[in-house]
Order: structure tokens, then sequence, then C-alpha cells
């Protein structure tokens, strides 16, 4: 069965309620490093509220008066430096608004297989290529037949990190719900005293023969659940194997499962045994830097575990746990290096050159993608998804479930072409 969405009006842009200050903001180098990569989170509502999308883009002007960086543009100077910043227009950002023809529970509140495209549901930069004149943020609010209803929202990574958005979120559902500002902190976007964090993608820039891009992949949907009993299992082992070892004898959930979607993947795409199969996974080290409370631009460090992928197909589960751990440990370590002493050796570099070996991953665990309330309730989900992958990417630990996914930790991934999506699915079914 096929449903329709429906775009009720072309997008149009939501300005600030009120004047706001015009000025430019600098960037950092971590916002720099993902600067034009976009980004959409849709959260699915259950329960209804009085005109959604009316009530929304109200919230989302007035929630511009305090974040009215999102209203502006990227822009570069005109003196010697030419650096480039964000420009506060004011602008706007992109909003539209829709209606599907079915109910959430219709589409399985968006589980897999999807039975309407993601993409119908948020507004797209074409083809993911963000511009200096695209807005840096763009929303979509789709109204389903059951009164539930979508919020997606896509946005140029270089205003924000996740967290930062889920901050800017919080931000516009208190407006809708009535309050007269928003209460979590005051938004702050530049903090002067923020140092310089190693990232991995300015890393391999600086590497890469003049001219080098990565192109866009087509790489198959994976939307799956690691269920409680493996995770639990595994965590066991992890004690059993290291207590009284001089190790920290409990592991994390995000560790558990991180290695287990690094596994299964290695497994899926049969790599040769000695070729580098790399893991990278962001972390927010707010609270190691030190930055503002409030502040919402990027603060990620790019941590970096590598291992062949013999080691990775065949290691024991724990002992794959055990190296995301250690290199979750060393975070402090790497950030004494200033960014052009990331080091990466020769055959890593290679593998992040060709790509498919390497696997990046972020979890959406705990950064307060699931505190968004627009006055019926938190999300019964929250799904991420990407208009264009260059790099085998993955999502952990999504805040939220559904009851079909209430046994678990829900895995959004698109890693694997579609030539080895069938093993990667195979692989992660085995997880007991």
């Amino acid at each position: 069965m096929s449903f329709a969405v429906t775009k009720s009006s072309p997008p149009e842009l939501v300005l600030p309620s009120k004047p706001t200050p015009a000025g430019d903001i600098p960037l950092t180098s971590t916002d720099k490093s993902r600067l034009f990569l976009s980004f959409t989170s849709l959260k699915v509502f259950e329960r209804p509220i009085h005109s959604p999308a009316k009530t929304i883009r109200r919230a989302l002007s007035q929630a511009l008066v305090y974040y009215y960086p999102f209203a502006g543009r990227v822009a570069t100077g005109t003196g010697s430096d030419g650096d480039v910043h964000i420009a506060c227009t004011g602008e706007g950002v992109a909003f539209a608004s829709a209606t599907a023809s079915c109910s959430l529970q219709d589409v399985r509140f968006l589980h897999t297989p999807p039975a309407i495209p993601l993409e119908e549901l948020a507004l797209r930069y074409g083809a993911g290529r963000l511009s200096m004149t695209s807005p840096l943020l763009m929303m979509q609010v789709t109204e389903f037949a059951c009164g539930g209803y979508v919020v997606a929202v896509t946005w140029n990574h270089g205003i924000a990190d996740g967290y930062g958005l889920a901050q800017f979120m919080q931000a516009v559902s208190e407006l809708t719900r009535g309050l007269p500002s928003p209460t979590n902190v005051v938004p702050v976007r530049h903090d002067e005293s923020l140092p310089d964090i190693p990232q991995l993608i300015s890393a391999v820039q600086r590497r890469s023969p003049v001219g080098f891009e990565l192109k866009h992949v087509d790489f198959g949907y994976t939307d799956v659940t690691i269920p409680w009993s493996f995770i639990n299992r595994v965590k066991g082992e992890f004690r059993s194997r290291y207590v009284g070892g001089g190790v920290e004898s409990s592991c994390t959930t995000f560790e558990v499962v991180t290695a287990a979607i690094w596994r299964c993947r290695t497994r899926a795409i049969n790599s040769k045994p000695d070729v580098p199969a790399p893991l990278m996974f962001t972390v927010n080290v707010r609270k190691h830097v030190g930055c503002k409370d409030g502040y919402y631009g990027n603060c990620l460090s790019s941590q970096l575990v590598e291992a062949t992928a013999d080691a990775v197909a065949n290691g024991a589960i724990v002992d794959i746990v055990r190296w995301i751990k250690d290199t979750k440990g060393r975070v402090q370590e790497s950030l004494r290096r200033s960014e052009g002493e990331m080091e990466l050796s020769d055959e890593v570099v290679a593998v992040l050159h060709g790509g498919y070996n390497m696997l990046c991953l972020t979890s959406w665990g705990r950064i307060g993608m699931d505190a968004v309330d627009f006055g019926g309730g938190r999300p019964a989900r929250v799904v991420p998804n990407m208009e264009r992958t260059v790099l085998p990417s993955c999502f952990t630990c999504l805040p939220c479930s559904t009851n079909d996914h209430g046994g678990g930790v829900n895995v959004v991934a698109f890693c694997v072409t579609e030539d080895h999506i069938e093993q990667f699915h195979s692989e992660l079914a085995e997880l007991r």
C-alpha cells in the first residue's frame, strides 16, 4: 500500500519575530570541519496538539530571537584573511507544512522498511549540496491522519552539533507550549575560550591531493534493534574477563552496541584480513574543554580505533569493547594535541581516501534529542537521516522507542552498499 505526503505550500522563510543583532560570528576549526555537511533529525509525535504546523512555526520565529545566528548565512570576510564565518543577517530559516494520507500506525512509526520515503517528510538542500546562500536550518512539520505529526529538522552541521540542535529544539518546544522565553540555558554561539579540537576530517584533508573530494555513495538503509539480552550478556562477560585485572570492569551500552555494529559490518563486507578497518566515533567534549553553559556550536572530538579487518571480524566481542573503551579513555590526552598533530598512519589515510573500509559512528544518546515536548509529550521516536552519504555512517543509542523497539537499543545506519546489506542484516540478526 502506498501513502501520499502533500506539501501544503512551497517552503517559506521564517524570520525572527523581533529585530536581532547584526554582525559576524567566528567559526572554530571544529565548526569548519563540518561546514556544508547536512543532517536531518525526524521526531515522531504520537499525541496530537492543536494545529501543529502553525503553532510550531510561530514558536520557531520566536526562538530565532534568542538563537538568531540560525537565521543568518555562511559568509567570507572581505579583508585580507577572507575567513569564513556566520553573518547574522536575519534572513531566516526555511519552513514547510505537509499532510500525510495515513496514520503513524500505518507507517509503523517510520520503522523499517519505510512505508513512506523519509525524504518526503523533510526539506532537502538538493543532492546534499549546501551553498553560502542556503538557510542554515530547514524544518518540515507533517500532520498525519491520526493527529500525530513528524517534525523534521535539516541543518548545516557547521552551525551546531547534535547537542546544540537539541538545545535549540528544546527552546522551540518551550515556546510552543506558551512559555514566555526558553528556560533551559542562555544560548551561547561563540566561546572565545575554546581550544582547537583535533578533528579526523581536517587531518585527512591535509594529507589529501589537491582537488580530492569524497563522493556520494548510495548506502543501504538499516534500522535495527540491538537486543538487551545481547547487551547485558556482553556486559556480564566483560565484568568476568576484567574484574581485578587493573582494568575498569564495567562497560557501557554505547561501547557494546558500537562493538557489535563494527564487527557485524566488517564481517558483512568481507574485506581482506590484513586491510585496516578503522572505526571513528565522535565524542561530546564540552565537559573536557570547559565551554560555557548554553554553547550550541560544535564541540566534538574525533576518536579513532585502528584494527585490521581480521581482528575485528574474528575477535572476541569483549576485546573489541575493550579497544573502544581504551580509546574513549584517551580523549583528554588527544585534546592536549593541536589539530595538526593528529597521528594517522599512511595505511589508515589510504583507507579513508577509499572510504568503504572505515566506519563512522555517532551516538545520539543523552544529548537531549528526546527532551523536546511541543505540548503532547515527548517523541515516540527519533530518526536520523542523511541526504548525502560519503562515508559509511551509523547512529547508535537513538533515544525514545515505540513498543517495537522497547526490547533493545535502536540503531540507524548507512554503512554498507546494497551488495552487502543482506549479509549485514543477517549478521545483526545473530545478536542474541
